[in-house]
């Protein structure tokens, strides 16, 4: 009896372990996989990396462009405290050809990440550009704390204040870095909306 009880408990402990291998497979092949400008698979959390702030944006999109002075002010005002940041361009227009195009023209030097197949923009839960998400790094997982509007100068197409009053993607790096909580934005981003990706077989992939 006693034999066949370590027998069941033996085979249990197998089938957990298996188990468990299945979902760490499962989860690694459900890694986001992006590429940069030169076409090689990037990974997102450089090492040292504290928290990692994807930017979506657009290259034909006038207000994503608008963006890119306040993004560059924030990746100087944040250098050398853990914080990565990420150009990332989702919509399939940008081709990695069209975006070296645009980096000369409006002066980016920040990483830039191409999202050919959205796989970011799912993982963040964005919907437009320019739009942010924040991630705290947890050992090799990232976990998400904020994902919405950079700030609140646009209230609309075609309207926006002289100057933002709300910080919301500043005010959360901030908190994250401080290990307080992060607030979420008191508005939805105003922008364009990204294009849907196609699959290969010309399928929409599914948000």
């Amino acid at each position: 009896m006693m034999l066949y009880s370590m027998r069941s408990a033996f085979l249990a402990a197998a089938g957990w372990l298996m188990l468990m291998a299945c979902v760490a497979d499962l989860h690694a092949a459900s890694e986001p996989r992006v590429t940069n400008l030169s076409g090689q698979v990037q990974q997102l959390v450089p090492k040292g990396a504290r928290v990692v702030v994807l930017i979506f944006a657009a290259t034909d999109c006038p207000i994503s462009n608008r963006y890119i002075p306040e993004i560059t002010q924030l990746e100087r005002e944040f250098a050398g405290s853990g914080v990565m940041f990420w150009w990332v361009f989702p919509n399939p227009g940008d081709t990695a050809a069209v975006i070296r195009k645009h980096e000369m023209e409006f002066s980016l030097h920040m990483p830039t990440l191409v999202d050919a197949r959205q796989e970011l923009v799912r993982m963040a839960h964005v919907g437009v550009t320019p739009e942010a998400a924040v991630f705290a790094v947890d050992g090799a997982k990232l976990r998400e704390v904020y994902h919405g509007r950079i700030d609140d100068r646009y209230i609309a197409f075609g309207q926006q204040r002289p100057a933002a009053t709300r910080h919301e993607l500043a005010d959360a790096v901030k908190a994250l870095l401080a290990d307080k909580p992060v607030a979420a934005a008191t508005g939805g981003p105003v922008g364009c909306a990204i294009v849907p990706a196609v699959a290969t077989q010309g399928v929409p992939l599914q948000p």
